[in-house]
């Protein structure tokens, strides 16, 4: 998702049906604020989360929102679905006005979602330069060993998108069970690394994302609000 930046002219002229020449006339007569400042130029940059005021009213406001939400299977990471529950339906009594997924979970996986509308905090979160951990619980349908450590600290090739996957650590745990950490998320990538040696994923959690650490006070399908160390976690880490 992308943050929606715009001029002020064309937000205030579309909010108040209004000509582009009565806006210039507001801003002359020193009736438009943006963030408590009036505002000089008719080309002023604002974005979703600008405060703007007109003769007193308020046009927009609108505050940043950071959610983690343990998923449980059968939960759809999508803001709308006709044929499952979606993630944001898990939401209740929240505001979902440009809430949009960072870094989905397939249908069948569980574990920590992270949901927002700050397009840009969601950008340096995802971005491959950022290079950020995500940690996963693998459980396997057959049993594991120390060879599937070195080869997904080789990387692998994945024709499909002709590309070799960056070095993963993995952790063998028990027999069946193994720890997954990634800096990237190609298209069912996890299990598709499992297939080359014909072993079926069972169970996928997602546990962590870079300092975010699922919460193990939230039970399969509840929320809670980000804490301000973790938002800013992002904010310090990620590299663009």
């Amino acid at each position: 998702m992308v943050s929606k930046r715009g001029r002020i002219d064309t937000f205030v002229a579309k909010r108040l049906q209004i000509p582009k020449k009565m806006v210039r006339n507001l801003i002359a007569s020193e009736q438009l604020f943006i963030d408590g400042h009036q505002v000089l130029t008719a080309d002023t940059q604002i974005d979703e989360f600008s405060l703007i005021e007109c003769q007193g009213n308020v046009l927009q406001q609108r505050q940043r929102a950071y959610w983690m939400l343990n998923k449980p299977k059968g939960v759809v990471s999508a803001t709308i679905d006709n044929q499952h529950v979606t993630a944001l339906d898990l939401l209740a009594g929240i505001d979902k006005d440009l809430l949009h997924i960072a870094g989905r979970l397939d249908l069948n996986s569980t574990g920590l979602l992270l949901i927002t509308n700050d397009a840009k905090w969601s950008q340096r979160l995802m971005a491959p330069k950022s290079k950020v951990t995500k940690r996963y619980l693998v459980t396997l349908a057959n049993p594991i060993d120390s060879t599937y450590v070195a080869a997904f600290a080789q990387g692998m090739w994945f024709e499909y998108e002709g590309i070799t996957t960056q070095p993963a650590k993995l952790t063998v745990l028990s027999k069946h069970q193994a720890m997954v950490e990634l800096k990237e998320g190609k298209y069912h990538q996890i299990k598709r690394m499992f297939g080359r040696f014909q072993n079926p994923v069972i169970e996928l959690h997602r546990e962590s994302v870079g300092e975010i650490r699922l919460d193990d006070e939230l039970g399969e399908g509840e929320f809670r609000a980000l804490s301000t160390a973790e938002i800013h976690s992002i904010n310090v880490n990620a590299s663009v």
